[in-house]
């Protein structure tokens, strides 16, 4: 079988990690237990996560002239990443994020774009020819949303899948979300667009079938240590998650995401395809950090094999 072909639009970042005993209520300082440096941004992980899937990728992305930005080309590289398509802006630094973990390996996280907000539309256009030989397109909201929506239209052009990760949360136009095949927001993300409460899988579905009807063909709302609820024009379907011991919930949205788009391009269903990203995202939780906890292929397929029977699938709408 001929591997999945993606390419990547997004960010680049460097994560600071700091633990803490417990998240820091608003204007409190909390002392933290160590600090780690690693590789991170939606685009990155999703990218990198893809790769480690056994996916031919290409990433499209931009950063800043520094130490922080040749260390992330190299690990790229090192990931058998396709670079080619990396930019390199002389103003504005490499992206970074500060992220703070608890003991239960919930997040929170701040951005600096720096490098990452000036991948420009007329940008995409280098990498117009890799698109158009992808088998998708996965994107996220990181950089400007003039950017996506070029990239979104460039895939569309050629008839690619375009797989969009709506994250960080932002309005999103119709016009927009008419060009996307699959939807992929987490619970909060979900409620941010639709204005809806989204709690478990009923609520997921419901907010599902809002977004589709506002043009997305289909909807994939991951529901942390609940699943995931699929949705398509055959109704909506609640993909219960792999049990695990978590340690650290970031990127595990971003493995998902990568995750799903590598089976949808390998052929599998909508259910099925959100059956393994929830096996790779549950997997990514079980370690710390945010690139260093993403599985690869192996590491999948040896989970999977070893997880025992899991519950079905149930029809929720």
């Amino acid at each position: 079988m001929e591997p999945a072909r993606l390419v990547v639009v997004g960010s680049s970042n460097t994560d600071f990690v700091v633990r803490v005993p417990r998240l820091p209520e608003k204007g409190e300082t909390i002392l933290g237990t160590g600090l780690s440096i690693g590789g991170g941004g939606k685009g990155a992980n999703q990218a990198v996560a893809a790769a480690r899937l056994g996916a031919q990728v290409a990433f499209v992305a931009k950063l800043g002239d520094d130490a922080n930005g040749q260390r992330a080309l190299s690990s790229y590289k090192n990931e058998g990443v396709d670079i080619r398509h990396i930019l390199w802006d002389l103003e504005e630094p490499s992206g970074m994020a500060m992220i703070l973990v608890d003991p239960a390996g919930e997040n929170m996280i701040a951005v600096a774009p720096g490098a990452n907000w000036r991948l420009m539309p007329a940008d995409i256009a280098s990498a117009e020819e890799a698109i158009k030989a992808s088998d998708c397109l996965l994107i996220q909201l990181e950089v400007p949303i003039e950017t996506v929506a070029e990239a979104v239209s460039v895939a569309r052009r050629h008839a690619v899948r375009v797989v969009l990760n709506p994250a960080p949360a932002t309005r999103l136009n119709l016009s927009l979300l008419g060009m996307v095949d699959v939807l992929t927001p987490n619970m909060s993300e979900a409620a941010g667009l639709t204005g809806q409460a989204v709690t478990g899988p009923g609520d997921a579905a419901r907010a599902a079938r809002q977004l589709a009807n506002q043009g997305s063909t289909a909807v994939v709302i991951t529901l942390g240590s609940q699943g995931a609820l699929a949705y398509n024009r055959g109704g909506a379907t609640w993909v219960p998650a792999y049990r695990v011991e978590e340690v650290d919930s970031t990127a595990a949205g971003d493995a998902f995401s990568a995750a799903l788009a590598v089976a949808l391009a390998r052929g599998l269903s909508l259910v099925d395809a959100a059956r393994y990203a929830n096996a790779v995202g549950g997997l990514t939780v079980t370690k710390p950090g945010a690139m260093a906890s993403l599985p690869r292929e192996p590491e999948v397929r040896a989970f999977l094999e070893s997880s025992g029977p899991q519950p079905d699938p149930v029809r929720v709408m």
